[in-house]
């Protein structure tokens, strides 16, 4: 099938079609989770609408760490099944459905204790790379002191005796969350961002619809479905307040923050997992930059727009700084984003200690809530939804086959990665602007070179975000489905936190370019840089604040993203 683009031509045709037409399931959230229900059913030959208050992935999908990973830690916890089907998921992110946008990392474990720490990391490390079944990744090696120190001059002396190093796999969420909903309406589902679920509709006891407002426009429109799946996060107990039933489980939310700096501050050739009294502490390699991370504290504030406070960053600093030869300071940080983990409830005293596996519920007849799990275990969460939902339909359909079927750009991508010097000297850019688009684009890469081969100016690099060529803000407006200066600087590319000023240089700019496509004025334009320069302030004044309260009352000083 011919990838479909999310273009503003697309939307208006999408929300007309919704309002007229039943269809078999209706997603609501925009996320991995909800992306990947969507896909699940379309492929099964299902119709099939998603709705997403927001942006693809605005929420928890495009502010984690960014890894594709087993969960060593489960091992602990002798959570094997739970690390056996995430191993398994990255296998088949790594090597079939998303090579473009998933790939290998390597981390180094610093051992503190002598014999006993070695042996017991490391059969836990050994059981990790058995239990994922065929190899996608090198197997893990014991390193002594002096072997760590080459791979990682950047830590201190006294921070390690030795060390073991292992893979995981890392992945720009937010690009592999939208990919997946491309693919999604590759298959057939209608996908559409900034419509919100205002209340569902039932009919009895049954829920077969749901109202939906258009932020773009204000106009609401009624969908009907025979069910409808809610993947909502940290929002899914407000789904059962809006079917007017008890919540099948709560979901609490864990907030965790991420610091952003550049690569040249941390001498390290490798990632970094460190253990803290809490949970442990990633430093993973991202591009020119680092991101070190997380944090996990309760949060019941503001879901939308979760802040990182002066008290998170400190944390993590200090945490880093514990380990390093030359410390990390504030000045040092290029970006910092804050996300919230929807984590089941359970009689747990604190976040940390509740299960991170998935639950589907189906409360009432014709509605579904998933809820929890991983990134990683995202399409899992999908199948079960989606089967669960089939009993809503009244007939029977197929098994779900999403681990055989690649996302958009996956198709033929080794091919052309291989053949890249060819390519780049077709397109007259340099190889290593070639393989940044193709570790982006995957084969979708054509369609950018296309525009650029019609409109030379495209190839020239957004001024204040060098990494990104003005091309590919066009994309991302006439394919990808944006619709905001936001949804461009902070999830189709990643220039809000790759860049030390956030993306305030570019702004204009990339306004200049969005404008024609969905038909912006000058005053259009001054309010699109206008909010996202007010959303940059309050998120620096939200960072400078000492707690959460603090913190959250500075984001919320940001103005809402309006249309006009």
């Amino acid at each position: 099938m011919t990838p479909v683009p999310l273009s503003p031509v697309y939307r208006a045709e999408t929300l007309r079609k919704l309002a007229r037409e039943e269809i078999d399931v209706l997603v609501v959230g925009g996320g991995v989770t909800g992306a990947g229900v969507a896909l699940d059913a379309a492929s099964r030959g299902l119709s099939v609408a998603l709705v997403e208050a927001r942006d693809f992935a605005a929420g928890t999908s495009s502010r984690s760490s960014k890894l594709i990973h087993g969960g060593l830690r489960y091992l602990e916890n002798l959570d094997f099944k739970l690390v056996r089907e995430a191993l398994k998921e990255r296998g088949l992110l790594l090597q079939t459905l998303a090579p473009h946008l998933v790939r290998p990392v390597k981390f180094l474990v610093p051992l503190k204790h002598r014999v006993w720490e070695r042996g017991y990391i490391g059969a836990g490390v050994t059981l990790y790379d058995t239990l994922g079944g065929a190899r996608a990744l090198p197997r893990h090696r014991h390193l002594s002191k002096r072997g760590a120190g080459k791979v990682a001059p950047g830590l201190a002396d006294d921070a390690l005796i030795g060390a073991i190093q292992y893979y995981d796999a890392q992945v720009d969420d937010a690009r592999h969350t939208m990919t997946i909903a491309r693919t999604a309406a590759e298959q057939g589902a209608s996908v559409l961002t900034r419509a919100r679920v205002t209340s569902l509709i039932r009919d009895g006891e049954r829920v077969v619809g749901a109202k939906v407002v258009d932020r773009e426009s204000g106009a609401e429109i009624e969908v009907r479905a025979k069910t409808v799946v809610a993947a909502t996060g940290v929002w899914s107990d407000d789904m059962a307040e809006a079917a007017g039933i008890p919540a099948p489980f709560t979901v609490r939310a864990s907030k965790g923050i991420h610091l952003v700096v550049p690569r040249e501050k941390i001498d390290l050739d490798t990632g970094l997992i460190l253990r803290t009294e809490k949970s442990v502490l990633f430093v993973i390699p991202w591009g020119r930059h680092w991101i070190v991370g997380t944090t996990d504290t309760e949060w019941d504030l503001d879901r939308e727009h979760p802040a990182a406070s002066q008290a998170d960053v400190d944390y993590v600093l200090d945490h880093l700084n514990a380990v390093l030869r030359t410390p990390i300071t504030a000045d040092d940080i290029e970006g910092v984003y804050a996300g919230l983990r929807p984590l089941l409830a359970a009689k747990a005293t604190s976040t940390t200690k509740l299960s991170r596996e998935h639950a589907v519920a189906h409360p009432v007849p014709g509605l579904v809530i998933v809820a929890g799990g991983k990134y990683t275990t995202y399409r899992v969460m999908a199948a079960d939804a989606v089967d669960v939902a089939v009993e809503d339909l009244g007939r029977p359909a197929p098994s779900s086959w999403t681990e055989r079927l690649p996302i958009v750009g996956a198709t033929g991508y080794h091919e052309l990665w291989g053949a890249r010097h060819s390519l780049a000297q077709r397109a007259g850019l340099p190889i290593g602007r070639v393989e940044h688009l193709l570790q982006r684009y995957g084969t979708a890469i054509e369609d950018i070179l296309e525009s650029i081969a019609e409109r030379p100016e495209l190839g020239e690099p957004i001024p204040g975000a060098a990494e990104y060529l003005k091309a590919e803000v066009v994309y991302a407006v006439s394919h990808e489905g944006a619709l905001h200066l936001e949804d461009v600087l902070t999830r189709r590319t990643r220039i809000s936190i790759e860049e030390r000023d956030r993306g305030v240089t570019a702004a204009p700019v990339v306004t200049e370019l969005m404008a024609p496509l969905l038909g912006w004025d000058s005053h259009r334009q001054e309010r699109e840089v206008a909010n996202y320069l007010a959303r940059v302030e309050a998120e620096r004044s939200a960072q400078a604040q000492p707690d959460d309260e603090a913190a959250n009352a500075s984001r919320l000083a940001a103005p809402a993203l309006l249309p006009s």
